[in-house]
């Protein structure tokens, strides 16, 4: 007889654990892309994973992690709005990195204003967000919320959509389907998310 892989409600990450690890994983990635090591379709590739990976964790903080910061802290909808601002910002960075070669200058200022942008932004969430919500919310409410991320984030686009929705319900139903689409975009042009 086999063991039972499945977690327990009580052993799966919470919101803070999934979100934190994400933040990890991109700073990883950022710190590859300082070093200048590797040739340029590396670089570039890196750079491909790295939007793919912020494109999904954004679509799954806008639709899970920011209506619970609306709902359960007092100013909420202040803080949501200085993320989703930010969010925007990045993903405009993105689109304009999106076909541009490593070997081009404008590259490295694109990822220079993107990784400064993308690390404020993480900041933010760490020092401000994210101890908030923890106190806000119980521990199974938190464990709900990063299963619902973790979820969100297999369905979410990998390429960035700067027009598209943010916001719940909106956001809810285009996003997965983008993400189709997306996954279809990035198997026909070879694309390693």
């Amino acid at each position: 007889m086999g063991i039972d892989k499945r977690m327990t409600a009580a052993e799966k990450p919470d919101l803070i654990a999934v979100i934190i690890s994400d933040h990890r994983h991109i700073e990883r990635v950022f710190t590859e892309l300082e070093s200048g090591a590797g040739t340029p379709e590396h670089r570039r590739d890196l750079a491909d994973h790295v939007i793919a990976e912020l494109v999904r964790h954004s679509v799954a903080e806008e639709q899970f992690m920011y209506p619970a910061a609306r709902k359960y802290l007092e100013n909420g909808d202040e803080l949501v709005d200085h993320e989703l601002e930010e969010h925007a910002e990045a993903e405009e960075v993105m689109k304009q990195l999106e076909d541009v070669p490593a070997t081009e200058r404008r590259f490295d200022e694109l990822m220079g204003r993107l990784m400064e942008d993308i690390r404020h932004h993480i900041e933010d969430e760490e020092k401000d967000l994210l101890p908030k919500l923890q106190s806000a919310c119980s521990p199974d409410e938190l464990r709900d919320l990063g299963d619902k991320v973790e979820k969100a984030k297999k369905m979410a686009p990998t390429r960035p959509h700067p027009s598209a929705p943010d916001r719940p319900p909106m956001n809810l139903i285009l996003d997965p389907g983008a993400g189709l689409i997306d996954k279809i975009r990035d198997r026909l042009s070879k694309r390693n998310t």
